[in-house]
Order: C-alpha cells, then structure tokens, then sequence
C-alpha cells in the first residue's frame, strides 16, 4: 500500500489507488491517457496576473504538523506569473475530454476514493476502505463523471471543481490546455493575495461577517469523520466561485479541494530552499498538494491555511482532489512534459 510521507499525519486523501482491505482487484489498467492526435485546446478558466515581489512563506504561527514542513519560515522572491482564478471545473474538463479523448486514472483503475458518508453506489461497489484513514472508501465507478459512485452525476455541477484527478491527469489537461501546474511556491505565494504573514487569503480569522457567523471556506463542519451538519451550506464540493476572491483575485485558494502542484514533496524543502522561484526537488515519491478540502476539520486536518502542506503520490484519486492551472506571465504556451515524464520514471 501507498502510504504518506514519513512522520506526516495521514491526511483527508488516501494515498494512492491502493487496493482497499478487503478488495480482491485485477493488475492496474495503466496510467492516464490522451489518445494522440488531439485537438489543442483553451482552458476557460480566467486567468489573474500576479505580480511578483518578495513574500515570507511558511507557518507564522506553529499551526502546521510537524511532519509536514511548513517551516521555517522563509523569504522568496517570485517572478510574475498567471494563475486560474479557480480550480478547473468540470465542465471545463468535459471539453478536454470531448476534444482529447482522455482517460482519467481512476476510469483506468476502476474505482476511486469517496468519503464514507457521501457513497451513492450500490453495496456490491463499495470495495472496501483504506487502513490509515477508514473514513475513505473504493467504489467502483467512482470518477470525475460519478464523484459519490455510479449513481451519482455532475449534470448539476458544471461550475463545481473536477475531482478525482491524478496528477497525470491534471498535467494531460494543462499541456492540452497550454498551461501548466503552479510550483508550490507560486501557489502560496498567490493564495497570500498580497497580505503578509496571514493564516488565510482574507487575513486570521477564519469567520467573518458582523457577528462573526460567515463562512469564507467550505470545509467540515460538525463531529469529524461522522457528521457534517454543512453549516457553511454545502457537504461536498462547493462551485468554484462561491466564496469572496482574495486580493488577487483568486477564488477558494483553500478548502473545497485539494490542488496539485508542480513540486515534489520534501518535508525539509524549506531548510535550503532557493531565494528566488524554488522549484521543489529534483525527484521523489509523492507529489504537493495545497489548500484542504471540503473534509478538513481542526480536530484532525487544519491544512485549510495558506501555509499548510500535504502531499500525495501522483496516481492518488479522490472525491476532493482537483487542480488549477498556471501559465508565466509572457504567455500561455507553457507545458511541463518533464513533469509527466517523471511519475512514470
């Protein structure tokens, strides 16, 4: 089985398609695949100029787990750069896969993970769950078109983020679209939305409003793993344009889904880390993923901060796991094929 990077906390996204307990699979079907021949497309999504400018990264205020290196605290300097003003959504998906004929991961594999309370699939398609985090389960025919199982449909969710994802396919999709995925400081970087040192995008406060009772993320609310009373109006994915943007312009840069980035994960990446557009390590097992999700909860997963850092390995799918595009600020013919070379090395 995939597990977690050494010494991090297992997190609200299975590692890998693992095979379940109690689930007998045949070989994996293979990674994800763009038939060739497809047409290059344009990736809707709005893209927001970020200018670029010095900016302290990493945990000010020790809310991180320690095994996920959030610090030390660090001083970089990022080139401007264009980032999607939201996670790509599924309807934006369709059109890659209308034009590409992309299989996804998880169509290859069979099945993916869906969060225990939100299953719709017959019990024959509940698979089994994962040992580290049993709140996940494989079902069979879970996939981006299907993000609760077979007998659920994204018909009413086309401004809603694309889930259940890989890597590979999020790096299909960005070099169809010409673009690609942001670095992992280019990403925090951004969600800070120009405000120095802040614990979120609109500053430390996780509520807002007079009384203080609006929800400015879409996360878990309730008793974790068990009940969401989805005080925040949603007990899934949320559209990608339902929260207020930060200062650049850039929607839900933390909970609702997970994003993959570019890098690849080192809990010590920040102990010498380039002063100027680090890029991550030059290989590893596991991939970044920023932002938290709709399932992060403070009593188990407070990853929803703008310096919070998971990660995953590159064939992980999951019914919170999504991504958005970045270009450099020249243009958008930006692809990142070494990237995709490396998950299959």
């Amino acid at each position: 089985m995939s597990i977690q990077p050494s010494g991090q906390r297992p997190c609200c996204v299975p590692a890998g398609p693992s095979t379940p307990v109690g689930l007998t699979v045949a070989p994996f079907a293979g990674p994800a695949t763009t038939p060739s021949g497809g047409v290059p497309g344009a990736d809707p999504t709005l893209l927001a100029a970020i200018p670029g400018g010095r900016a302290a990264l990493g945990d000010h205020f020790g809310d991180g787990y320690a095994g996920d290196g959030e610090g030390p605290v660090h001083e970089v300097q990022v080139s401007a750069f264009r980032l999607g003003t939201t996670t790509v959504t599924n309807a934006a998906f369709a059109t890659f896969v209308d034009a590409t004929g992309h299989r996804t991961t998880a169509e290859a594999e069979g099945y993916s993970a869906v969060f225990h309370t939100d299953v719709a699939a017959k019990v024959a398609d509940v698979l089994g769950y994962s040992p580290a985090t049993p709140w996940w389960v494989g079902v069979r025919g879970a996939d981006w078109r299907h993000p609760e199982g077979p007998r659920s449909g994204i018909e009413d969710r086309a401004d809603h983020p694309v889930v259940h994802v890989s890597h590979d396919d999020a790096l299909a999709y960005a070099r169809w679209a010409g673009r690609r995925l942001p670095t992992e400081a280019e990403w925090e970087y951004a969600a800070r939305g120009g405000l120095a040192g802040k614990r979120y995008p609109w500053g430390d406060e996780l509520m807002a409003g007079d009384t203080g009772e609006e929800w400015q993320v879409n996360i878990f609310q309730g008793s974790f793993p068990a009940t969401n009373t989805a005080a925040d109006g949603w007990t899934t994915t949320a559209p990608v344009t339902a929260y207020r943007p930060n200062g650049y312009g850039l929607h839900q840069m933390v909970g609702n889904v997970w994003e993959w980035c570019s890098d690849w994960f080192d809990p010590t990446a920040y102990d010498a880390r380039a002063t100027r557009d680090p890029r991550g390590p030059a290989s590893g097992t596991v991939r970044v993923m920023r932002g938290g999700s709709f399932l992060c909860h403070d009593s188990y997963c407070n990853r929803y901060r703008v310096a919070a850092r998971s990660a995953a390995p590159p064939d992980s799918t999951a019914s919170n796991l999504g991504f958005r595009c970045a270009a450099d600020s020249a243009t958008d013919a930006v692809t990142d094929v070494a990237t995709d070379k490396e998950n299959h090395a």
